[in-house]
């Protein structure tokens, strides 16, 4: 693990498991709550940066957005709600529904993770979001595990 109190990038943290914690406590868990995805970035390195080799080309990953966008406008027409962040939690249960595969994976993420139930329906939140990018009616277990693999810094807590 990187060392998040150390301003030296590719150098192995020499931090005990417990300072780590004791760092990583500053942020409050109520806050983390309220951050629908957390994720850890690492450094990269010069020669990743300027290696010939591309990813997903920008104007792609704008068409799939704006597909999403189109989608989610469409569901809330006539609603004050904007986008899947501003869902309430009774319209979860109506966008979100689920089937028992992803329902176990969250009640795992829960029971081994110790998540709050802000966080449960943030992972509804962004499993709906990944679904609308796939162009997908329903939420699928696959986007209930990306949107799990989303709350980094809830694992860390434990």
């Amino acid at each position: 693990m990187d060392c998040w109190t150390s301003n030296k990038r590719n150098h192995p943290c020499r931090c005990t498991p417990q300072q780590v914690r004791q760092y990583q406590g500053r942020i409050s868990g109520p806050l983390l709550d309220r951050i629908d995805i957390h994720v850890e970035v690492p450094a990269v390195r010069y020669r990743d940066l300027t290696a010939r080799e591309t990813g997903e080309p920008s104007a792609t990953i704008k068409a799939r957005i704006e597909r999403a966008r189109e989608i989610q406008k469409r569901r809330f027409a006539g609603d004050d709600t904007l986008f899947n962040a501003r869902l309430s939690n009774r319209q979860i249960r109506t966008i979100c529904p689920i089937d028992e595969d992803s329902r176990q994976l969250i009640e795992m993420a829960v029971d081994r993770l110790g998540l709050s139930a802000r966080a449960h329906t943030r992972i509804l939140k962004v499993a709906r979001t990944i679904a609308d990018l796939e162009g997908l009616p329903q939420i699928l277990p696959s986007h209930v595990a990306e949107a799990i693999q989303y709350r980094s810094l809830d694992r860390r807590l434990i």
